[in-house]
């Protein structure tokens, strides 16, 4: 079994707060794993450890068995090379069309045509479910679930092994919220990829997820299957999945 990441151990503090408390999970190459947690949980600060953005306080963070405590920054960006990172507001350049949004990393450091550049984009964005209308449109010309398929399209367009989703549902109607779920797992089937989900949307957790770690205040409460997660006996998380999902018993039962 082949581990893309492996976290022991990580403790982080930051302006006098500890942050993240003795975190330690692994998530295998080709799978959904989902990091829930309410508000303030260190859930974010968890993927920009995964980054390199913070460096542990104490512990171990391996990504693509490489140590990124260790690592150069050239070394550094050869590992970040092969993560797509979907922000949770989009995150898209409101003075670029949308083509340029998806392909702004082959912009930056390409020498390709403008038209190859264009049907680029337009690969990416038909495997998002958007068509070549969007091209030349602006993000504030866009829905929000129109922006999160755009910054997912600029994620993927660099054809990473990992892709980290921040809140990929936040802001979106239950049915936008469920098509970009369905995205979520049709992306890692076609790429190959794998992809780890922030959220603290219960139903897209147990939708889209392989496994699912829970947090509270800076440390893991537990980590499990979908079934593990909902048939926990541990207080916390019973309490966790009965506020956010309700009836949870049966949804466990189907």
């Amino acid at each position: 079994m082949e581990y893309i990441i492996r976290v022991e151990g990580l403790n982080l503090h930051l302006q006098g707060r500890h942050i993240l408390k003795d975190i330690s999970f692994n998530v295998k190459r080709g799978e959904i794993f989902t990091i829930l947690g309410g508000s303030g949980s260190g859930k974010t600060t968890i993927t920009k450890c995964l980054v390199g953005l913070y460096k542990p306080t104490s512990g171990r963070v391996e990504v693509f068995g490489k140590d990124l405590s260790t690592l150069r920054l050239l070394e550094l960006d050869e590992v970040r090379r092969k993560i797509g990172y979907v922000f949770q507001g989009a995150a898209l350049f409101d003075s670029l069309r949308v083509w340029e949004n998806v392909v702004f990393y082959h912009l930056e450091h390409d020498n390709m045509k403008e038209e190859e550049l264009r049907q680029k984009a337009l690969k990416y964005l038909q495997m998002v479910g958007l068509s070549e209308e969007v091209l030349d449109l602006y993000p504030s010309e866009l829905s929000g679930g129109m922006k999160k398929r755009v910054g997912i399209a600029r994620a993927i367009a660099t054809n990473p092994e990992l892709i980290i989703y921040d809140e990929p549902t936040s802001g979106l109607d239950p049915i936008t919220s469920r098509l970009i779920d369905e995205l979520i797992i049709s992306l890692r089937d076609k790429t190959n990829s794998t992809a780890i989900v922030v959220s603290h949307d219960m139903v897209s957790a147990f939708t889209i997820s392989d496994r699912i770690m829970v947090l509270k205040e800076g440390q893991v409460v537990q980590v499990g299957s979908k079934e593990e997660i909902l048939n926990s006996n541990i207080p916390f998380v019973r309490e966790f999945l009965k506020k956010g999902l309700g009836n949870f018993q049966a949804l466990s039962r189907g």
